[in-house]
């Protein structure tokens, strides 16, 4: 599989489609089971409160991986990603009801990088409860 876009028709500035991510405790603990991280911060309610988080939180790791969604999305392959990294600003916190948490995501081609490998700079925004969640989100992208 190669990605789906041109690099010859991308442009700074292109926006691709924002998405919105919901999180359940449900999402969490099959989330944990996946990938191994059973911290109770993520699933247990009263111990993410007695070490001073509002609630359960998301796993950094989920948070992240539900982002660059929208770039694979876009590029139509995750291998077009090449670079990817974040800086975890504010946590998702994931309360005990029928709707849980929203991730909502969007993203914009921020810089051509280099015309030979036909890569570009992805920035992302996630914001949940109106806050940011990640900071400095940024992907290099190789393109068709």
């Amino acid at each position: 599989m190669a990605a789906t876009v041109s690099y010859d028709e991308v442009e700074v500035g292109t926006e691709l489609p924002a998405a919105s991510f919901p999180v359940t405790r449900a999402t969490l603990v099959r989330y944990a089971g996946a990938s191994g991280d059973f911290n109770p911060i993520h699933w247990n309610e009263k111990f993410a409160k007695e070490v001073g988080l509002p609630d359960v939180i998301a796993h950094g790791m989920f948070t992240m991986a539900e982002a660059i969604r929208v770039v694979t999305d876009w590029a139509g392959d995750p291998a077009a990603v090449v670079d990817y990294g974040v800086r975890f600003t504010k946590p998702v916190v994931v309360p005990n009801d029928d709707k849980g948490a929203v991730i909502e995501v969007s993203a914009k081609v921020a810089a051509k990088l280099d015309d030979e490998a036909r890569t570009v700079r992805v920035d992302l925004t996630a914001v949940c409860d109106g806050q940011k969640v990640l900071g400095m989100a940024r992907a290099v992208v190789a393109l068709s």
